[in-house]
């Protein structure tokens, strides 16, 4: 694996991006938005709520870390629904670039972009509407660390998905987030869900992290070995979402559906 023909896919999308100002809004600019109504929907809970609960941390900061979530699944998806969109895609794999290094820099691309986002979510959350987020320190790294791989897995299986059906497919990728968000506990606890959704959320790895800050912010102690479990499966499913792209892309090449990403337009 070569680390410069990695690098090579993101300095393509940075090129991409410093050239077009609409491909440079997005980055911020929803984020942005759902910080601010976010915001000031929790600053109106706070007027109406009982004195002592603050619901900034409990509803702001929870929609700035599914934002994150949903930032890096789509720095993925956006970096390769670039070279749908331009017909760039048999161009790529004409190079010698191998699978792992396009996803390698497809991962790359995402920690790039999405880090534009999480600035700023973390400025208007914490200047503007005065979210702690810095006081818990390191024991929120791992529950970014969590959402960070399984927003990179949701990613490269989505990628898979529009490789396999073609590109007419890609709006099947954009309600993948808002699907799983119900199953996730983004906003309330997993024990409001009914039973069989509850079961969905066991397997799905922002359950475990949602909980787990919901009881730091209350002032308990988070599950660790929820933590880890979480991680584990993220880390499964990373390994699970390559391999699948890795089957259709092998898949698509043996029986010429590639060809539907070349220059030309099929007949």
């Amino acid at each position: 694996m070569s680390f410069n023909r990695t690098c090579a896919i993101v300095i393509r999308q940075l090129y991409l991006i410093r050239g077009s100002f609409s491909r440079v809004f997005p980055l911020f600019a929803w984020a942005a938005v759902d910080m601010v109504l976010w915001g000031f929907l929790t600053r109106y809970l706070n007027t109406v709520a009982s004195p002592g609960f603050n619901f900034v941390p409990a509803l702001l900061g929870a929609v700035l870390l599914w934002d994150f979530f949903i930032r890096i699944m789509q720095g993925v998806t956006m970096a390769f629904f670039e070279d749908v969109w331009s017909r760039n895609f048999l161009n790529i794999f004409a190079s010698p670039i191998s699978v792992s290094e396009y996803v390698g820099g497809l991962v790359l691309s995402s920690i790039a972009t999405s880090l534009v986002g999480l600035v700023a979510m973390l400025f208007i959350a914490v200047v503007i509407f005065k979210l702690s987020f810095f006081v818990y320190g390191l024991m929120v790294m791992p529950f970014l660390l969590v959402l960070f791989l399984f927003g990179i897995s949701i990613g490269i299986f989505g990628c898979a998905l529009v490789l396999h059906f073609g590109p007419a497919s890609e709006w099947f990728i954009w309600p993948i987030p808002a699907l799983i968000s119900p199953f996730a506990g983004v906003l309330y606890p997993i024990s409001t869900l009914p039973q069989w959704m509850q079961i969905i959320s066991r397997i799905l790895p922002p359950a475990y992290v949602f909980e787990g800050l919901r009881a730091i912010v209350s002032g308990r102690a988070a599950s660790i070995a929820a933590l880890v479990w979480a991680g584990a499966l993220a880390i499964g499913y990373i390994f699970l979402a390559y391999w699948f792209f890795t089957r259709i892309y092998r898949h698509a090449l043996r029986t010429g559906l590639i060809a539907r990403y070349s220059a030309e337009t099929l007949s």
